[in-house]
């Protein structure tokens, strides 16, 4: 697979998959060592460091040597340009969404109404 060339697309591409995504999860109350985001994970090394690659290149964690110890953290500004554009298109589809919501209240009142019902 081509490794996408723009900065949002690689965060999309490295979100994509669940081992990345579970990895930032992990990250999120603090730094941790690599064998211990490896510890997690029933794979090889080798793995999870491919991983970690490719959070690195999309810019969501840094990872670090301190003494004998690599470390990795969150980037802080790593999610910036993906909910950027998030926010950018929410408006729209949101609008598409009430949309579609009116059309279909009109067409059949009667499920609409049962849906108004529903908690």
């Amino acid at each position: 697979m081509r490794t996408p060339d723009d900065p949002l697309s690689r965060i999309f591409a490295a979100l994509a998959d669940p081992t990345r995504r579970d990895i930032l999860a992990r990250l999120e109350p603090g730094a941790i060592t690599v064998g211990e985001l490896a510890g997690g994970y029933d794979m090889s090394g080798p793995a999870v460091s491919q991983h970690l690659r490719v959070l690195e290149k999309a810019g969501l964690i840094e990872r670090t040597v301190n003494a004998q110890w690599r470390v990795c953290s969150l980037r802080p500004d790593g999610m910036t340009d993906a909910a950027e554009w998030i926010a950018e298109h929410r408006g729209a589809w949101v609008e598409r969404f009430d949309l579609l919501d009116k059309l279909l209240r009109q067409t059949d009142p009667a499920s609409a109404a049962q849906r108004e019902e529903q908690p």
